[in-house]
């Protein structure tokens, strides 16, 4: 979703750039002339068997082409649900989004299930029911997310504006299935009615394509004023580049909306650290980095192999990331920024990322997310570009071993993230992640310098993650939420205040060593708090003894004391106070240890109740909270350490 951050949208604004370097990767490397030559203008580019090449959807494991015809047969006759125009108006009333996105994640999900019923029995039997589908959604007015209502020009419209047509993550996503829909059955409708493709292509064509070709004042295409992207360029440009390939019939026009789309994917590149680091978290790599992969695939099948930049080192390293920021069991990952601590990459995306750049590992770790989840046992529903990629684009990977990272240390200098491990290769013992860097990351959550731990591949220090989406959630309100304050991550409250939003409250002079024995980091995290915390130094260090322990340590220098102070550990295990230095916290597979010095500070533990759906569904009811009140000095070097 998108970054806190207002945008100013005009109506043409040259591409402009957010990043430490131009890079450019697809235009630089590939001239309009060159991708008018290489781009395959008619259907021929398409991967995927024709709808009446019946041998080769037969090919497909009879069990599992019964169960996508029986997933079908739940929507036969299928009553189309409307997304009314108060569901739309729920989201500026009270915040709530899901009344709009609930009726209409359930008429898309309708629609791709019929659809790939369809091609898999291919006897015509779901086909009414597609074509009422379609034109369900030719008549909406637009099918848009109502938390996007703000990309209209007149920026208090509260409703869809068939005048004034948004292309956002859900309009493209829209865009992309009735194009796919169109591709396999426009001779079907044809039987049908000439009207039901003239009113799709059409719809296509007025609510997308032309909006596309005309604009740029969506700020995912170009960047808006201050040049920023984040997932949504890749995201939507990869459903873009879909509908144009398919939908789009002069050569001419094709070539050049397809040169947009490369023009746009590269500020996305251009945003990205050298690290292949993703700034919004392992939760939303699969929209960003995967998405990125997605587009270039697309691009690469579509220009017959001559358009690929997948040896591109930017473009390895964004995909070794999720091997990176893996922690343990294929679900637990690093969760800084708006990511939740449990993670579903899209395991089809990893194995073929891993392929495309020949690198084992990743690929290994794709063929254990793809196992773990018994792919091919059930159907798979959703968008449908990516659901026939898998399903026609993963051929033969239960021959690959599958494996999943467990590195014993890395650094992303661009993210200033470190992760270490006790021993690579397994769970077993401590692990443990920190960050320096500021807070203006796409996502942001103020939390320069925060930790986390984990034993035997258990949560032990957290970050709780990220709640239900609201209207709050990127709005000016976004700091009232508590999940986004510093005071609520593994940090320090100095003389009363916690840390400010924004680029320039950031770390300084971070650094990073890793031995056989021993991992460090340490970062200046004083500049992440406002002036009025009166803090001219506060560094916070982060030490794994491999095998022995992990330290926490503050060392700080205050201009003046004037409030209270204070450090503060979010935990998901039960915590007691053993005795004076000692805090024991159990889990029911293992017993911690925290000891702290009790003449520098003094202990007392508090619960953090889960107001959130979605946070208590990772936490259940609670989290505790370690609180360690600083004694009163204008300096002092504290340390915490955490043992068995």
């Amino acid at each position: 979703m998108r970054r806190l951050r207002i945008i100013v949208l005009i109506a043409a604004v040259s591409f402009t750039l957010f990043s430490q370097e131009k890079r450019n990767l697809l235009t630089t490397a590939y001239p309009k002339s060159l991708v008018n030559e290489v781009l395959v203008k008619d259907p021929a580019w398409v991967p995927y068997p024709a709808y009446n090449d019946r041998q080769a959807w037969e090919r497909i494991p009879h069990a599992l082409r019964s169960k996508y015809i029986e997933a079908g047969e739940r929507f036969l006759n299928y009553a189309w649900p409307t997304v009314r125009a108060t569901e739309y108006l729920e989201f500026t009333r009270s915040g709530d989004r899901q009344a709009m996105e609930r009726p209409q994640a359930e008429r898309m999900r309708a629609l791709q299930t019929l659809t790939l019923a369809e091609l898999m029995e291919g006897k015509g039997r779901f086909m009414d029911d597609i074509v009422n589908g379609v034109f369900s959604f030719c008549e909406q007015t637009s099918w848009m997310l109502s938390a996007c209502m703000n990309m209209h020009r007149d920026r208090e419209t509260r409703l869809p504006d068939r005048e004034d047509p948004v292309i956002d993550l859900w309009v493209g996503e829209m865009a992309s299935d009735l194009s796919w829909i169109w591709r396999f059955f426009h001779e079907e409708f044809d039987r049908i009615s000439p009207v039901i493709s003239r009113r799709l292509t059409g719809e296509l064509r007025d609510k997308v394509l032309t909006q596309y070709y005309e604009r740029n004042d969506y700020w995912w295409i170009t960047g808006g004023e201050s040049g920023f992207v984040n997932n949504w360029t890749p995201w939507c440009n990869y459903n873009m580049l879909a509908c144009i390939m398919l939908i789009e019939d002069d050569p001419v026009k094709k070539t050049e909306a397809v040169y947009k789309t490369m023009t746009s994917v590269d500020l996305f590149f251009n945003y990205y650290g050298n690290d292949g680091g993703c700034d919004e978290g392992p939760s939303y790599w699969g929209h960003a980095g995967g998405k990125a992969f997605d587009y270039l695939n697309l691009l690469h099948t579509a220009s017959n192999g001559k358009l690929s930049i997948f040896n591109h080192p930017l473009v390895r390293e964004i995909g070794r990331y999720m091997c990176r920021a893996h922690i343990a069991e294929g679900i637990y990952y690093i969760n800084f920024a708006d990511a939740s601590p449990k993670t579903y990459p899209p395991a089809g995306v990893v194995y073929r990322y891993g392929q495309k750049i020949e690198d084992d590992q990743l690929t290994a770790f794709g063929a254990f997310l793809l196992s773990q989840r018994k792919y091919g046992e059930q159907p798979e529903i959703g968008p449908l570009g990516a659901t026939l990629e898998n399903m026609f684009g993963l051929e033969g990977w239960q021959k690959t071993t599958p494996s999943a990272p467990l590195i014993s240390d890395y650094y992303f200098p661009d993210l200033q993230v470190f992760v270490s491990r006790d021993k690579a290769g397994t769970t077993d013992g401590f692990y443990m992640a920190g960050k320096g860097g500021h807070n203006d990351d796409s996502h942001n959550h103020n939390d320069v310098g925060s930790c986390i731990v984990f034993y035997d591949g258990q949560p032990v220090l957290v970050d709780a993650g990220v709640g239900t989406y609201t209207k709050d959630t990127f709005s000016e309100n976004r700091y009232k939420i508590w999940t986004m304050q510093s005071t609520y991550h593994n940090l320090p409250i100095i003389n009363g205040f916690a840390q400010n939003p924004g680029k320039r409250y950031a770390a300084r002079n971070s650094s990073y060593t890793a031995t056989k024995s021993r991992v460090s980091f340490s970062t200046d995290i004083a500049g992440a708090y406002p002036e009025s915390a009166q803090v001219d130094s506060w560094i916070r260090s982060y030490t794994l003894d491999r095998g022995k322990r992990i330290t926490i340590s503050d060392k700080f220098q205050l201009k003046e004391v004037t409030g209270s102070t204070e450090l503060h550990l979010m935990t998901p295990l039960h915590c007691s106070i053993k005795s004076q230095g000692i805090i024991e916290m159990k889990s029911d597979s293992f017993v911690i240890h925290l000891k702290y010095n009790p003449k520098s500070v003094s202990a007392r533990i508090v619960t953090k109740e889960m107001d959130d759906q979605r946070l208590r569904n990772v936490w259940g009811d609670h989290l505790f909270m370690l609180i360690f009140e600083v004694a009163n000095k204008k300096s002092d070097h504290i340390s915490l350490e955490i043992m068995r």
